[in-house]
């Protein structure tokens, strides 16, 4: 994950969660022309990719414990002073925590989230 500090409630990564790492990977560097290189991320393989010199999205494995009918899919993911904070809120505002909130090394502690329409996305803090 990129590691630049976002303004609270933008929009700061994106990342493509799939069980075909090395067909996605093909085809994002294909399509794009974006160089994929290892991410580095403790435990786990994770690919970052790059445009030009620029980190503009990263690619994992879907967890093992996630349903098979989950698809392939990007998550976009917004930065927030306080993730505990927020995670709170979603609940009080009508919607659901669907994981975390949990740490990342070396990243930042990020949750999961549905608002009440049904929209998935991911919220992140990372360390100043």
């Amino acid at each position: 994950m990129a590691k630049e500090k976002s303004a609270h409630g933008t929009f700061c990564w994106n990342e493509y969660v799939t069980r075909d790492m090395a067909g996605a990977e093909n085809f994002y560097t294909s399509l794009l022309g974006w160089k994929a290189v290892q991410g580095g991320m403790p435990g786990m393989k994770y690919t970052m990719f790059k445009a030009n010199d620029k980190h503009v999205g990263g690619l994992m494995e879907m967890p093992p414990d996630v349903p098979a009918e989950v698809p392939s899919h990007w998550m976009a993911y917004i930065e927030v002073d306080d993730v505990d904070a927020a995670a709170a809120k979603v609940t009080e505002l009508g919607g659901q925590l669907l994981h975390g909130p949990q740490d990342v090394p070396t990243v930042g502690r990020f949750c999961i989230i549905q608002d009440p329409t049904g929209g998935v996305v991911s919220l992140i803090a990372m360390p100043d």
